[in-house]
């Protein structure tokens, strides 16, 4: 066990640090930073392009990225000195990993930058790269490598599934009695977060960039031109656009603004040890150890190791005077308290797992604060509702699940919002850190209550179709929720609560992730054949609801959108490009009446699409209104083959096929409740969702189920819809398309209209990608596994090579098949085309089939009128 004086001496180091002025060392010892050096910067400009406010690695990295590209007046704030904050005390971890899709490439970007950068610079930047090794010692832990294995493949990092004879080797000092694999990372280590910072800021000066500091911002005033004036004691300044990069001051930066940011300090503490005669032994450095069930990491310091527990959330402590009364003014490189008792019982399992720690010598507990987020990933990029406005912001620090934290992320991210700010549209799609998926729901309670949940689930398997229970409900439930909470299991969306699948009384209600098929598949199973035989119901009030208008309204969204504008009492399926010609949304527009519309799209990407559209009517001028309804309107989906029968016992309106046809739109009554009916279904099969005030959610829930007793009417979930949809052919935004893909290889060729007059955003990119002719196509697949489905984003194999990926996926309950949709290239999408998918370290074999597996009820329509109901 720990050595009653080696405890004293680190709480005499911890105690010292906590005290010291200026710049405390951390227990890793930073290179260089005994000298490092003071703003030297004289100069102060009135004007800037970019002002960055946060002196860390990310703010830094940015100020570089912006800088290297060639924009002029780049200026960077830091209220006391670089790195005071979260990245001088930070652990400095570097891994390719990442369970998120395109967050690899963040890491990847990081990386790559961080091994040139001290050539670049001739700043010592003090990066490792021994490698890193995630331990599996039970074995969900295995098939949860298995499962990231496949989402990895298609990528450009290399990560391997190792045996526990190759771990020994590579980390001789482990206890191998538990370990069953490892998922080894080449190319993952440590890198000094001080030098790193320091090496970045060179780089920014070396390019024209200013870093100013001290100098704290004390107020933020937005201009009606969109330009800020930026106020410190050393003067104003006006910039034509601000980056809040401000780490655990962010929330004050946010203030300024009148912003609440969703974030939570945190403390973390970390364990360094003396040199160790068994570490010192070795010939060579040891790979990054994380112990996923232990909830810890460690690697190699020097002649020593320094490990970083994750402990529960019962024990974990937030910094809750920080969130009442805000940062003290005067913190920056200050630490707080050593807790060992916190931490002991990881510590102990780290000593199991490394015994030599049991010998060690404890010199040090750093223990310092970090920002969470709700759902733990980072807040990066423009922000809704005030112009101009960036953030990077809510970078902490985990290990396993979701591998967050600004150190590996500091030269992706700083690379990535270069090129946005730079050129109008995301490099690539991470709407995950979309600063816009948190609204007015997200109070200070329930982020802290997440906050707690994530660091204590840090070590938690990352199964597909996750759920997190803390902090639920928010005040973001519909009218439904009560109702329906006792017979389904809820999903969260954006703050709702939405019914993923039901069940029947004596079926297992309990939440059973798995990567396996699970407790949902036979009731999800029975909820699909209602709506094949028979009306379901389903609650779709999450969908983001936009009202627009005005005199410019038409001219406004036939410039938004590649489908043409929908005549008056009609509704069309639409996408906005980007100016690459990448889909950033899709969304029904309704047109109402002359000049008015309503907009659909979906609940992850609300304030995301409303953003553009903002900021595309106020740059471009146009005379308009825009108003988010989301919260306002309830919607209820009801499909199946008896839909039409039963809605029509309830509203004077004509709900023929010939009256009310599909893509239509009307107002009318249900029951006198009065409601906005469009004939469309995601499912595919004859359907009308009805827009009704949210307080009359209940009443025309009971007034339709009522009604549809004879035919047997019942309640579907989103997993059935999900399924439907699937075997129906329609994409989804987020999975086949997104600012990864443009709409041509993405199949959606009947929505785009090049030859429609108005000179919509991303027109003349999609032409030039015609021209060239597409490299790779979206195709359906359908393969025989044994207990598992596809999720979306597997590799696909040809002839021994990894060729494409899923991006979704789910059982096909009608032809009993596992269903898919890939990106291959153009030369392997042809009908009949035989590949593999890999599901959990197996290939299946999957054929390319003609879309869609199962027609739509408007499709199977047009052919009975045709040919008559028996060549259906």
């Amino acid at each position: 066990m720990l050595r009653p004086g080696a405890q004293r001496g680190l709480l005499l180091s911890s105690l010292r640090l906590q005290g010291s002025p200026g710049r405390p060392r951390s227990a890793c010892g930073r290179q260089g930073e005994e000298n490092a050096p003071l703003s030297v910067e004289t100069r102060w400009k009135d004007r800037a392009e970019t002002v960055i406010i946060g002196g860390g690695c990310i703010g830094v990295s940015l100020a570089y990225h912006l800088a290297k590209a060639g924009m002029k007046d780049v200026i960077l704030l830091e209220k006391s000195e670089l790195t005071a904050g979260s990245t001088w005390h930070a652990a400095g971890l570097t891994t390719y990993f990442h369970p998120g899709i395109n967050l690899k490439k963040i890491h990847y970007a990081s990386i790559k930058l961080y091994e040139k950068l001290e050539e670049e610079t001739g700043q010592v930047v003090g990066f490792h790269q021994p490698g890193s090794i995630r331990i599996a010692t039970t074995p969900v832990r295995v098939d949860e490598f298995k499962y990231q294995m496949t989402r990895t493949g298609w990528h450009a990092t290399e990560q391997y599934i190792i045996e526990p004879e190759k771990i020994q080797e590579m980390f001789p000092l482990l206890n191998m009695n538990k370990i069953l694999a490892g998922l080894y990372n080449p190319g993952d280590g440590h890198i000094d977060p001080y030098s790193l910072t320091m090496a970045l800021a060179a780089g920014a000066r070396k390019y024209g960039a200013l870093l100013k500091y001290p100098a704290p911002v004390t107020s933020l005033i937005p201009r009606s031109d969109g330009t800020w004036d930026v106020e410190t004691p050393q003067g104003s300044m006006r910039a034509n656009r601000i980056v809040n990069a401000a780490g655990f001051w962010a929330r004050e930066v946010g203030k300024m603004v009148g912003l609440e940011h969703p974030l939570i300090p945190v403390q973390h503490q970390y364990v360094v040890t003396s040199t160790i005669p068994e570490v010192k032994a070795l010939k060579r450095e040891l790979p990054v150890l994380r112990d996923l069930e232990g909830s810890y990491y460690l690697r190699q310091e020097r002649d020593g190791l320094l490990f970083g527990p994750y402990e529960s959330q019962e024990k974990m402590k937030v910094q809750d005077s920080w969130v009442t009364n805000g940062v003290p003014p005067g913190f920056g490189k200050e630490l707080f308290e050593s807790d060992l008792d916190r931490i002991m019982e990881h510590v102990e399992a780290a000593m199991e797992m490394v015994p030599v720690l049991k010998k060690a010598d404890i010199i040090n507990i750093v223990n310092g604060p970090i920002t969470y987020s709700p759902d733990i990933l980072p807040m990066v990029g423009p922000h809704q509702g005030v112009r101009n406005y960036w953030v990077a912001i809510g970078f902490g620090v985990f290990i396993s699940v979701f591998e967050r934290y600004g150190i590996i992320h500091a030269g992706g991210v700083g690379k990535y919002l270069s090129d946005w700010i730079l050129h109008g549209e995301p490099p690539f799609d991470l709407i995950e850190l979309d600063p816009n998926r948190y609204g007015k729901w997200t109070t200070t309670q329930y982020t802290e209550a997440k906050a707690r949940e994530s660091y204590g689930f840090n070590n938690i398997v990352g199964y597909p179709k996750e759920e997190r229970f803390a902090g639920r409900p928010t005040q973001r439930v519909s009218g439904l929720y009560k109702i329906l909470e006792s017979k389904c299991s809820m999903g969260f969306h954006a703050g709702w609560e939405q019914p993923h699948w039901f069940y029947k009384p004596g079926q297992d209600t309990r939440y059973r992730p798995s990567f396996r098929r699970t407790n949902w598949f036979e009731p999800v199973g029975s909820e699909y054949k209602q709506v094949m035989q028979s009306v379901g119901v389903i609650d779709l009030s999450p969908f983001g609801k936009f009202n627009i208008k005005g005199q410019d309204s038409v001219r406004l969204l036939d410039h938004l959108f590649a489908n043409v504008i929908p005549k008056v009492g009609f509704t069309n399926i639409s996408h906005m490009l980007t100016p690459k010609g990448r889909v950033y949304a899709e969304l029904t527009v309704s047109h109402q009446t002359p000049g008015e519309f309503l907009l659909i799209t979906g609940s992850g990407s609300e304030l995301h699409d409303i953003r553009w559209i903002e900021e595309e009517a106020v740059n471009g001028g146009y005379d308009v209104e825009i108003k988010n309804i989301t919260d306002e309107l309830g919607v209820l989906g009801i499909a199946g083959p008896q839909a039409r029968k039963v809605l029509q016992k309830l509203t004077s309106e004509d709900l023929s096929d010939d009256v009310f046809k599909f893509l239509q739109t009307k107002s009318l009554k249900v029951s006198n409740i009065p409601v906005t009916a469009i004939r469309i279904s995601y499912t595919g099969e004859l359907g009308w969702e009805l827009y009704h005030r949210r307080e009359d959610s209940v009443a025309l829930y009971d007034i339709i189920m009522n009604a549809g007793q004879e035919e047997g009417i019942d309640n579907f979930g989103t997993y059935a819809m999900n399924a439907l949809r699937l075997e129906k052919a329609f994409r989804a935004w987020g999975s086949e398309m997104n600012c990864d893909t443009n709409p041509l290889e993405a199949g959606l060729d009947y929505f785009i209209k090049l030859n429609k007059p108005a000179d919509f955003i991303g027109k003349q990119a999609l032409k030039q990608i015609k021209a060239k002719g597409l490299k790779r196509r979206l195709v359906c697949l359908t393969l025989a596994t044994d207990d598992v489905d596809p999720e979306g984003n597997e590799s696909i194999w040809y002839d021994g090579k990894v060729v494409g990926n899923t991006t979704s996926g789910s059982y096909s309950y009608s032809v009993q098949k596992s269903l898919a949709f890939a990106y291959v290239p153009v030369e392997l999408s042809k009908v009949g085309q035989q590949v593999e998918v890999e599901l959990l370290g197996t290939n299946y074999p999957a054929t390319v089939i003609q879309e869609p597996l199962v027609l739509t009820e408007p499709a199977r329509n047009r052919l009975r009128k045709k040919n008559g109901k028996d060549k259906i």
